[in-house]
């Protein structure tokens, strides 16, 4: 395990992680990639301020954290969203997404950014465990969903 985070090299997410980070997610949720993961960071990048990040090994993405930043959203200044995080399940539970959170979070309070939320559905146990090992708790906000028909 410390010799995976030894070689392990976190940094700011490219277009090119593209293809790699559709197949973890993939890989995860067990479906054919329906999301182009390209398009969201090439999106993202052009966004100020916004902080997305790659774990790489070996030159092989293995990870990734994906958020942006809110102006003035229900009542705060500003505030950052997790959007969307993912680890390959070949190298769950090594410490990867520790510390491609804790990068983000480094990032976020130089900003003074002081509020980060993100979305976990009520069944995802392990996401749940690991967003509550790195101090994340209910907020004051109640998430509310309306599914539209098309």
């Amino acid at each position: 395990m410390d010799e995976v985070l030894d070689n392990l090299l976190i940094r700011e997410i490219k277009p090119e992680d593209g293809p790699e980070i559709t197949a973890i997610q993939s890989s995860i949720t067990k479906d054919s990639p329906a999301i182009d993961f390209s398009h969201i960071i090439e999106d993202q990048l052009q966004k100020n301020g916004e902080v997305s990040f790659s774990a790489e090994l070996d030159g092989k993405i293995v990870g990734y954290m994906i958020s942006y930043v809110v102006f003035g959203g229900f009542g705060l200044q500003k505030s950052a969203w997790i959007a969307t995080l993912g680890v390959h399940p070949k190298y769950m539970g090594q410490g990867i997404g520790r510390m491609l959170a804790e990068k983000l979070l480094m990032i976020y309070r130089e900003k003074k950014i002081n509020h980060i939320f993100t979305t976990v559905r009520w069944d995802s146990v392990d996401l749940l465990s690991f967003f509550k090992t790195l101090g994340f708790d209910r907020s004051e906000f109640i998430h509310l969903t309306k599914k539209l028909e098309t």
